[in-house]
């Protein structure tokens, strides 16, 4: 069985809420991550790895993905490159939201597909929040 989630806004018309996965193993991080998020109107699954990453990207359908590179397991990078080849996942929305900010980290992502890629340190929430809206048109 499957349940979709309706809103109407004060003129009566119906969105999706949209869904995001938040991949940051970081739990304070990802806790105000995920308060903004939803407090924004999304739906949040968060997860600490990229093992559960490929396993919830599979599961959960998000709209788009808040991935960071450096995890346990499995790296962002690698998280990135399974997604696009795997049929499933390959036109998911991908945003790296991480910590390496060299030129040769954001050259490897945009190699393996990255929607989009920040550096924490040079973005504060509403950047992100900014970059998540433009990349699902809303």
């Amino acid at each position: 069985m499957t349940l979709t989630l309706v809103l109407y806004n004060h003129y009566g018309y119906n969105k999706h809420i949209k869904k995001i996965l938040l991949v940051e193993d970081d739990d304070n991080m990802a806790a105000v991550y995920a308060t903004r998020l939803e407090a924004e109107g999304f739906n949040v699954r968060r997860v600490a790895n990229g093992e559960e990453a490929l396993a919830a990207a599979i599961e959960f359908h998000p709209d788009i993905t808040l991935l960071d590179v450096m995890m346990p397991k499995v790296s962002g990078f690698d998280v990135l490159d399974i997604l696009r080849n795997t049929p499933e996942t390959a036109n998911l929305r991908i945003i790296m939201l991480t910590a390496l900010s060299q030129e040769s980290d954001k050259q490897r992502a945009q190699d393996l597909g990255v929607d989009d890629y920040m550096v924490k340190s040079q973005v504060v929430i509403a950047d992100v929040v900014d970059r998540i809206k433009h990349h699902l048109a809303m």
